[in-house]
């Protein structure tokens, strides 16, 4: 899982005393958005476990909940422990599918699907779209440094 070990090498890059600042009242933190990361992990796990995409009844609600969880993550270790356990949990969830599971397309039953090939590449693509943000909230406050390797 390459792409975690980005995130999580430009996150630890980010100071402590800014891992709660944001560049704006209603904008998303480093923590926040490393918490939304890693948290989601797990929730792909499910989904490719399940062979289902989350439909909730109340999408305002299944979203506070989210927001809430995410929240609730205070520390850097936390975000690399729950990081870390969601990417095995997808690990045994790929390890977990058929041939014909592979070839399938999850119905949202919203009027939408996803072909369970790209709920495959959701976890890393994912990943590598929050690494983004946290690379943008560090320019932000003024470290323009490039971390590789």
């Amino acid at each position: 899982m390459q792409e975690m070990e980005t995130f999580l090498r430009n996150f630890s890059h980010v100071p402590d005393d800014k891992l709660t600042w944001t560049p704006a009242p209603t904008a998303k933190s480093a923590l926040r958005v490393a918490a939304h990361t890693a948290l989601y992990y797990g929730r792909f796990a499910q989904m490719i476990r399940d062979r289902k995409l989350p439909m909730p009844e109340n999408l305002t609600e299944w979203l506070a909940q989210r927001k809430a969880e995410e929240v609730a993550v205070t520390s850097r270790e936390e975000v690399e422990t729950i990081f870390r356990k969601g990417a095995d949990e997808v690990l045994a969830a790929l390890d977990s599918l058929t041939p014909e599971d592979v070839a399938s397309t999850l119905e949202s039953g919203q009027g939408w699907s996803m072909p369970m090939t790209w709920l495959m590449k959701l976890p890393g693509w994912h990943a590598t779209l929050h690494t983004g943000q946290i690379d943008f909230l560090q320019t932000c406050w003024g470290d323009e440094e490039v971390y590789v390797g």
